[in-house]
């Protein structure tokens, strides 16, 4: 008796399942995380929102351009992103001093409340978008994600 072999197909010949695709795929578990956040965050935060307040908080005052290649954004979102937390009262701009062409943007008090308040919530949307994995599955995700920046 001969034993059949599933025929291999090339990948040329394979059909193209959205299902099995890495970008299908990173775009729900995106979406996943962006429910949770939303849910979750606070103060009617965004996440580019939250991304430039965490990052202020971490760094101190920066130029908007820089704070725009800390946090991955061009130089239009940024600057809307900035101009609405300055709004919001979260965020002030001023001159630099060393060159008066660059705006510094700096966290205000309420800024730094909000901070307070929505860093606690963010470790608990991260625990909860992770919440599936294991914690060596979690090390390897973050490793994994890291290399594909």
């Amino acid at each position: 008796m001969q034993v059949r072999r599933p025929v291999r197909r090339s990948r040329a010949n394979a059909p193209y399942v959205l299902d099995e695709q890495v970008g299908f795929i990173l775009r729900q578990v995106g979406q996943r995380h962006a429910a949770i956040f939303a849910a979750r965050i606070g103060d009617d935060l965004t996440m580019t929102q939250w991304a430039a307040l965490s990052k202020l908080a971490e760094t101190g005052p920066c130029s908007q351009n820089l704070l725009g290649r800390l946090t991955a954004m061009d130089a239009a979102t940024i600057k809307g992103v900035v101009d609405r937390l300055v709004r919001r009262g979260f965020v002030e701009t001023r001159p630099d001093t060393e060159d008066g062409r660059l705006l510094v943007a700096v966290l205000t008090p309420a800024g730094e409340e909000a901070v307070a308040r929505a860093s606690v919530n963010a470790f608990a949307i991260t625990e909860e978008t992770l919440a599936p994995l294991d914690a060596a599955e979690r090390a390897m995700l973050l490793k994994l994600l890291d290399r594909l920046r």
